[in-house]
């Protein structure tokens, strides 16, 4: 028997939605964006899905975006039906970033604006789900209004299906998966890595007075070698030299770690 969608919107979504097992990229976590940056991130998403004329409507150089006048970003579709008509369609954007789910509060704004300005379609997008009581309600307000808009949402399992398209937007924006690492934990390794190739390479204090270096110079190097060795500790640095295959080990990760940064391979700069 065909299974009857419990809400009105289901139909369409059904099309993109699916479980989070199964993907490459396992789960995504916006954890560690603020709601402007989750915004930024779903502009970019907007920009890399095939819509144009994407306006992020922030309204002001601050934080808070209180201009958006119930909707975050507006974008254009360009569609095509069967006999060759081509139109556009006029989106309305609304972004939620909430630790827990989307209330039904939280969406009463963007459809009142939407029911003024009559797009052809509102989308929330949700860095997390919407509450069972919030599509109760949507699926109530498609009932009994009627509206000359269609209603879609965006959850975890869709972004999640999306990202996996455009992977770059997950390292742009720092956003968590469960199978890749972070951009910023990439880059604090190689920091890491950076400061023990450097630390490697530099003479012993009791070789500095072999080098015609200017006095300056030299007691900049012993301070630097100092806080690098407060940092990481004398022995576990010693561990880098202690052997060629221990200097070749740590040039080869600084080397992987450089090329997914987007050096080229067997980058050694320190």
């Amino acid at each position: 028997m065909e299974k009857v969608p419990e809400h009105p919107l289901d139909e369409e979504a059904m099309d993109v939605a699916e479980s989070e097992h199964g993907f490459a990229l396992g789960s995504l976590d916006f954890g560690g964006l603020s709601p402007t940056d989750f915004e930024e991130f779903c502009f970019d998403l907007m920009a890399k899905s095939g819509f144009s004329n994407v306006d992020w409507r922030k309204g002001t150089p601050l934080a808070a975006s209180p201009s958006d006048r119930g909707r975050d970003i507006v974008a254009r579709r360009s569609m095509e039906d069967l006999d060759g008509h081509e139109y556009e369609e006029r989106w309305f954007v609304d972004c939620k970033h909430y630790k827990r789910g989307v209330p039904p509060d939280a969406l009463q704004g963007a459809i009142t604006w939407a029911s003024a300005e009559r797009p052809s379609v509102l989308l929330f997008i949700a860095s997390g789900y919407l509450t069972n009581g919030a599509k109760d309600w949507i699926a109530d307000y498609l009932r009994t209004n009627n509206p000359p808009f269609r209603i879609r949402i965006w959850e975890k399992p869709q972004l999640l299906r999306l990202v996996e398209q455009n992977l770059d937007l997950a390292f742009k924006h720092d956003v968590g998966t469960s199978t890749l690492r972070r951009v910023s934990e990439i880059l604090k390794a190689e920091s890491t890595l950076m400061d023990r190739l450097w630390y490697g390479r530099k003479p012993a204090d009791e070789d500095s007075d072999l080098y015609d270096w200017p006095d300056d110079i030299k007691s900049g190097r012993l301070a630097a070698k100092r806080r690098v060795e407060e940092q990481y500790g004398v022995e576990e640095l010693a561990k880098d030299v202690e052997s060629d295959w221990a200097w070749g080990y740590l040039s080869g990760r600084i080397s992987a770690v450089r090329w997914v940064l987007g050096d080229d391979w067997h980058s050694l700069d320190s």
